[in-house]
């Protein structure tokens, strides 16, 4: 097995051949140890015990799977039966690489110390397993790796379903994104458990560092914190209640002073607080940003133009992010053309956005976004959704997903932002668009000298409910079509119902035009909203 963050350095004994498949270990036998197996076949879900085989210069050059659990979980999805008594690098050929169970054992067997990779593990690579097909492999997780009697002991976990599998691989970019790390404490044992990025978020090495529990946090944090922490802790004990915290903490490898906020809930049973169980997540980044601003802001208290002065950040804060002379992505397979209006003359500050990324395998993304308000709260909430979109875009996600996820993020790690999104993706080789809203307008579609407003699909407004699901619809594309994607400030009107602005709107639409740049900028002059805010128009021609 090899993990994809875990790494170590190469073991120096290089593995040597072996001439037969299946050996017997040189010290089994009535004394090899029955009663530590049982034992630890009842304290683990795969157990495997491996016996060195060493050259005549006392060098290892394999192992004999001296022991195998009776639940014994093959990573390569084979019956233990398959692999009882193949040598270790029979069974996992390619197992000596730096991260493999080979060099893991090697490495335990020379230094006697235990290692411990805390949550999932990488599946196995192509080919890595005997036998094994791609589609037979099992995750696993917490594998573990300690010495005892001369032997060299591992223990893991499966995730039992595919759905596990699937899960933890979310979970896996989620706290990679995020900068998450999750853990957990139990009280009446002392055990306590981190994930690889909970290690990560703190710089430490997990084969090396040990996870810190809770009640030892305010030794590791920076001394003004310390008395923060201890009431952090005391809050989840004497409450009952999640709690959450920020502190400091300076990474060991390079003495950067980092800033950490941990957030948790208190497991209780009995009716007594047994446990805690929480996360870890890096705001280094989101705390400068504060500081950065907080101190533009008390810059411009002093000012009698510090309103002037803010909203003119905010002008520049918005045109950084989406600059009126860069135009959207070149494509082959469509035609864009974006066109955004400011509520007044001069006043480009609101929370109207768009993006059109290109994707992994030449599919287009296409969005456009609403954040409730004006000034620099609206512009920070769509810097949010729009960054956070993006990242969330490379995993491959659905539409539907993408807002689902966005809608957990906009409910959790913000404060107060609420908005409306509508989401696509656009394959080019089959003009097949899917797409899914966040309480948006639906988008409009322009063939053949008619315009049809696009049925709505289920899904509510963004940063409100934490359960919201979003429904997704698929639309077959033509050669000539014009999808037009627009915010409500382009077609609201004072005294008219929403259908019937959709309706005025959907007719103004007609006829589409020689180009897509000539259709938005019609649609642009012509809109009849009367409403005062700001509109933004995403056109895009199929070819």
């Amino acid at each position: 097995m090899a993990t994809s963050e875990d790494r170590l350095p190469a073991p120096a004994a290089a593995p040597g051949p072996l001439t037969a498949e299946r050996a017997e270990p040189a010290d089994a036998g009535p004394g090899a140890l029955p009663g530590v197996y049982r034992l630890l076949d009842q304290v683990a879900d795969s157990v495997l015990v491996l016996s060195p085989v060493r050259d005549p210069g006392g060098r290892v050059t394999d192992f004999v799977m001296a022991h195998l659990s009776p639940g014994y979980v093959d990573p390569g999805g084979r019956q233990a039966a398959d692999v009882a008594g193949l040598s270790l690098l029979r069974a996992y050929p390619d197992s000596a690489a730096a991260d493999g169970l080979f060099a893991r054992a090697v490495r335990v067997l020379a230094d006697g110390a235990p290692q411990r990779v805390a949550g999932p593990v990488g599946p196995p690579r192509a080919g890595t397993l005997t036998g094994a097909r791609p589609a037979d492999a099992v995750r696993v997780a917490d594998l573990r790796a300690a010495p005892h009697a001369g032997r060299v002991v591992f223990t893991w976990r499966p995730l039992s379903t595919p759905e596990d599998s699937r899960l933890a691989e979310l979970l896996e970019h989620v706290q990679r994104v995020g900068r998450l790390g999750g853990w957990e404490e139990d009280l009446t044992t002392g055990n306590v458990r981190w994930t690889e990025a909970a290690f990560a978020v703190f710089g430490l090495d997990p084969g090396s560092a040990p996870p810190i529990p809770v009640s030892g946090l305010q030794h590791h944090v920076v001394a003004a914190d310390r008395r923060l922490v201890v009431r952090f802790r005391q809050s989840l004990l004497r409450e009952r209640e999640p709690a959450a915290a920020v502190f400091r903490f300076a990474r060991p490898q390079d003495g950067a002073i980092r800033q950490i906020r941990v957030f948790a809930e208190p497991v209780l049973r009995d009716g007594e607080v047994a446990g805690l169980r929480g996360a870890f997540q890096d705001v280094t980044a989101l705390y400068q940003t504060q500081v950065a601003l907080a101190a533009t802001r008390d810059l411009l208290a002093d000012s009698e133009q510090r309103a002037a002065e803010e909203h003119e950040l905010a002008i520049r804060l918005q045109r950084a992010i989406m600059p009126s002379g860069v135009r959207p992505v070149a494509s082959d397979a469509v035609e864009i053309a974006v066109r955004y209006r400011p509520a007044e003359a001069g006043r480009l500050v609101a929370g109207d956005w768009y993006e059109v990324l290109e994707l992994p395998g030449g599919e287009l993304m296409l969005v456009v976004g609403d954040i409730a308000g004006h000034g620099i709260e609206a512009v920070t909430g769509m810097v949010a959704a729009r960054n956070a979109l993006r990242g969330l875009a490379v995993t491959g996600a659905s539409p539907s997903q993408l807002l689902g996820q966005l809608n957990y993020a906009a409910c959790l790690f913000t404060e107060g932002v609420t908005g409306t999104v509508i989401c696509g993706r656009y394959d080019p080789k089959t003009r097949v668009l899917r797409w899914a809203r966040a309480g948006h307008l639906p988008p409009v579609l322009v063939r053949g000298g008619v315009a049809m407003v696009q049925p709505l699909p289920a899904g509510m407004l963004l940063g409100v409910d934490l359960e919201a699901e979003f429904e997704e619809v698929i639309l077959q594309l033509r050669a000539g079509d014009t999808l037009l994607l627009y915010t409500d400030g382009l077609i609201e009107r004072r005294a008219s119902s929403i259908s019937d602005a959709l309706a005025e709107f959907a007719a103004a639409a007609v006829p589409a035009g020689p180009n897509v740049d000539t259709h938005a900028a019609r649609i642009l002059a012509t809109a009849a909203s009367d409403t005062g805010d700001d509109a933004c128009l995403l056109a895009v021609r199929i070819r």
